[in-house]
C-alpha cells in the first residue's frame, strides 16, 4: 500500500506545472497494452521503442535479452526510462509465461503471415506485441507461441519496416483505436499512485533526506 500522506508530503517539493503534467500524463497510460522486444542488436532501436511506448502510453516494455544485453541508450530514448517501467528477462519462456499469467495474449508482429492487418486488430483484448530481432525477426518459439499475428499493410518493395517504426506505427493505431472505445484502458488509482510516488523519487533532489525527515517527525 502506498503512504498517501508521504506522497502527498513529496509533491509538495514539486511545481504546480510538474504535478499537472503527472496527472495528464497518468491520465493517458495504460496496461492494457505492452510491448516485447526479443534479442533487438542494435542499442538504438530498443531505445526508440521505449520512446515510442511513453509517447503512445504504454506503461511497459518488456525486453527479451538470451543473447544481447545492452543498456536503454539514455540519448535516444529522450529520458523515456525515467516514465516507462522496464521488464528484463533472460528466456523468451520465462517472459512469455509471466504476460500470460498477467492476463495478455501474445501478439506476433510479422509481415509474413496473413492472419490479422492492423486497421482490423481486435483492440479489446488485453494484448502484447511482439517485435524480433533486426534480421531474423522473432524466433519460432516466440511465433508457435503467438496466439495471433499482426502485419502492417505495405504496398511497396520492401518487405519489412525498422522495428521501432514498426513499433510506433502500431502502438499510434492500437492506442488511439483504444482510447475511441468503452474499454476501461486507464491505470488503477493504485497503480497511479505507485507511478506518482516513483515518479518523485526520479524527480527530486534529495529525496532520501526528505523520507527520512519526513518519518522523524512523523
Amino acid at each position: 500500500m502506498i503512504d498517501l500522506k508521504l506522497l502527498e508530503h513529496l509533491e509538495t517539493y514539486l511545481t504546480e506545472h510538474r504535478l499537472e503534467r503527472f496527472g495528464n500524463v497518468l491520465s493517458q497510460r495504460t496496461k492494457h497494452f505492452t510491448v516485447a522486444t526479443e534479442d533487438v542488436y542494435q542499442l538504438h532501436n530498443t531505445s526508440a521503442v521505449m520512446r515510442s511506448c511513453d509517447v503512445f502510453g504504454i506503461q511497459e516494455l518488456n525486453i527479451i535479452e538470451e543473447q544481447n544485453s545492452k543498456s536503454i541508450d539514455g540519448e535516444i530514448a529522450m529520458g523515456a526510462q525515467k516514465w516507462v517501467d522496464l521488464n528484463r528477462y533472460h528466456s523468451v519462456k520465462d517472459c512469455i509465461k509471466d504476460l500470460k499469467h498477467k492476463g495478455y495474449q501474445i501478439v506476433a508482429t510479422t509481415p509474413h503471415t496473413n492472419d490479422c492487418e492492423l486497421h482490423d486488430f481486435d483492440v479489446t483484448k488485453k494484448s502484447c506485441f511482439f517485435f524480433g530481432r533486426e534480421t531474423e525477426g522473432l524466433s519460432k518459439e516466440v511465433l508457435d507461441e503467438a496466439d495471433s499475428f499482426l502485419k502492417i499493410p505495405m504496398v511497396g518493395f520492401t518487405e519489412s519496416l525498422n522495428i521501432s517504426v514498426s513499433a510506433a506505427i502500431i502502438l499510434q493505431h492500437v492506442t488511439t483505436k483504444l482510447k475511441q472505445s468503452d474499454i476501461n484502458w486507464q491505470l488503477s488509482e493504485e497503480e497511479m499512485a505507485k507511478k506518482r510516488l516513483d515518479w518523485c523519487k526520479k524527480t527530486i533532489k534529495s529525496y532520501d533526506e526528505i523520507i527520512e525527515r519526513f518519518y522523524e517527525s512523523n
